[in-house]
């Protein structure tokens, strides 16, 4: 007798998300008009992405709060001297952030909602302007979450403001520590840390 694997509703999810891709990018396309004329941090009843966020530890329970966050694409620049000077290399465009789009989106949703804690976020779309995210924040202080096995540690004070610390999945990336061993010699125990201790 032949046995066959067993799947879970959201393996399907995730594939079709991929096989329907021109549908899917219709129907992106229709919601990002209403995306970019919302707020820059709108709260969500569900996640948009439902695989995905289940995947980075979601759970439709009391205690959870999804969140969409909207942040301008591109570089930064300088105001321009105004004055008789030559600036040569005063750099005036092409300044980037020292921080991901994503992890920006992370510290604002946690700044809206300063009760919660970010436990992490995914993409969503982009367009000529805008990055599209949504963050998943928790309260630590709701039983559903203190007395869950995987969610309790969040209940810690330690990890109290842990998204502007860099202590995300998207901070870590940021700083450099997602990466172990050969080329990473010099990110631990940070950047600025390990170029202190070598000066010494």
């Amino acid at each position: 007798m032949k046995i066959l694997d067993s799947k879970s509703s959201y393996s399907f999810q995730s594939g079709n998300f991929l096989s329907t891709k021109e549908d899917q990018k219709a129907m992106v396309r229709e919601r990002m008009t209403e995306w970019r004329a919302a707020g820059a941090i709108e709260r969500v009843e569900t996640p948009t992405k439902l695989a995905r966020a289940r995947e980075l530890g979601y759970k439709a329970k009391p205690g959870f709060v999804i969140v969409r966050a909207k942040v301008k694409r591109g570089g930064l620049h300088r105001k321009k001297i105004k004055g008789g000077r030559r600036p040569k290399r005063y750099g005036y465009n092409k300044l980037t952030h020292g921080k991901s789009e994503k992890w920006i989106a992370e510290e604002r949703a946690q700044k809206r909602y300063p009760n919660l804690q970010v436990l992490n976020s995914y993409y969503l779309a982009e367009d000529g302007k805008y990055k599209f995210y949504e963050v998943m924040l928790v309260d630590p202080s709701n039983s559903n979450i203190s007395k869950d096995k995987n969610l309790a540690w969040l209940s810690s004070p330690k990890q109290r403001g842990r998204v502007y610390r860099g202590l995300t999945a998207a901070g870590k990336k940021a700083r450099g520590l997602s990466g172990k061993g050969k080329g990473s010699e010099k990110s631990r125990p940070s950047i600025r840390a390990n170029g202190r201790l070598r000066r010494h």
